[in-house]
């Protein structure tokens, strides 16, 4: 008998695939469960919020996390754009479930997150999903330390059925993505939801980037919050054009599909190679002053290398992280990938799903293809793009 467990239902009938996927998830443990975790793909959001409260009637007493997703992943496959239940479910013995449900306040032309629970010394882990339409999910994430201090956070941003908007003075995105969080019973329209877990449990994360980087280590040496004048002395669009132009044929048209940047998270380090960076987008370039922009703000003397992506790269990046994931047997995983990772990046959706297990073997892994990942790199809880974010969980006591 196992502690994790994993379920997948498809069809038109959310509710039934919800009762359904719960009923496999819960099939191997050896208890009740502490934590089930739900995923919902599906066109309309009064039936998504109808399969959670089957998919709660189903968990019984355990605490039920979950979201709508673009797509879902269970039972080792991934499954996009079609009416599909995932379910993952876990028994913690000893372990400590503080659910919580996060809203924003205005308050002096500023948004204030209020409902994150207090921190405690035995915190290990939080799952954060939330609605990008509606939370700044950002600008929490990446202050996250400041109000739990050395607590990683793991998960993904739902999405709806419903169209976007632009964005609004808040910086939130204004309209609403018609995503539905539910937790502790309740569905949810807006915010974010999540759990702490703490006690006496063995997990850890890892992020795969799923990029790779080209051209040298350079120091910036003049910047403006996210726009970067001069790489290693030499205008940045300048000092770019060399660097692509020096490239084989095959990886000029990589970069010209997409280009990324990667930030140093180790000044220290004598060398920064594959999975020492930071991954952002290359946003914009102005050809009159030579800048470039990219997705985060990054200050003079920080020392940045370009990157490129492509289905090679993820797979290799994730695979070599999960070798070198000095675990004691992995007996469940949480795994949250980006929508840009499944079909449109692989053969099929089932990719991640596949490696994952793969390197894990037999345990329970669930989860959702999302609109962003959260994740810790380097120690720093941040939002990514088109990564595998990964919160496995191995035997109570064993370290990990």
């Amino acid at each position: 008998m196992a502690r994790f467990g994993d379920g997948l239902a498809l069809g038109p009938d959310l509710s039934s695939a919800a009762a359904s996927a719960v009923e496999q998830a819960l099939a191997p443990l050896s208890a009740a469960p502490d934590l089930v975790c739900v995923f919902v793909t599906g066109d309309d959001p009064d039936e998504i919020e109808a399969a959670a409260m089957a998919a709660e009637r189903a968990a019984g007493p355990a605490m039920l996390l979950g979201c709508s997703a673009s797509g879902v992943i269970g039972a080792g496959r991934g499954v996009e754009e079609r009416g599909a239940v995932s379910a993952w479910a876990a028994v913690l013995p000893g372990a400590r479930l503080d659910a919580f449900r996060l809203e924003t306040l205005k308050a002096d032309d500023r948004l204030v997150v209020v409902g994150m629970p207090e921190g405690q010394d035995d915190d290990v882990v939080g799952v954060l999903l939330a609605d990008p339409y509606s939370f700044p999910v950002d600008a929490f994430v990446e202050r996250s330390d400041e109000a739990l201090p050395g607590l990683p956070l793991v998960g993904g941003l739902a999405e709806g059925s419903g169209p976007g908007g632009g964005i609004g003075d808040s910086g939130l995105v204004e309209g609403h993505g018609e995503a539905r969080l539910f937790v502790g019973g309740e569905v949810y329209r807006d915010g974010a939801v999540g759990v702490v877990i703490g006690g006496s449990v063995a997990a850890a994360t890892v992020v795969s980037q799923g990029a790779r980087p080209i051209g040298p280590d350079m120091v910036v040496t003049k910047a403006e919050e996210n726009v970067l004048y001069e790489l290693a002395g030499v205008p940045a669009l300048e000092k770019l054009e060399q660097i692509v132009l020096g490239l084989p044929e095959e990886e000029q048209e990589l970069a010209g599909r997409g280009l990324l940047i990667g930030v140093a998270m180790d000044e220290y380090a004598d060398e920064h190679e594959h999975g020492d960076f930071l991954v952002r987008g290359v946003v914009g370039a102005d050809t009159d002053s030579g800048a470039i922009a990219i997705g985060d703000v990054v200050d003079v003397g920080r020392t940045v290398r370009f990157q490129v992506r492509d289905a090679g790269a993820a797979e290799g990046d994730l695979a070599a992280l999960l070798e070198r994931f000095d675990l004691a047997p992995v007996e469940g995983a949480l795994l949250f990938s980006c929508n840009g990772r499944g079909q449109a990046m692989f053969p099929d959706s089932d990719h991640d799903a596949k490696v994952l297990d793969r390197a894990f073997g037999p345990a329970g892994i669930g989860g959702f293809f999302a609109a962003g990942e959260i994740g810790p790199v380097a120690g720093r809880n941040h939002v990514h793009g088109f990564t595998a974010s990964i919160l496995a969980f191995g035997r109570p006591g064993d370290p990990l």
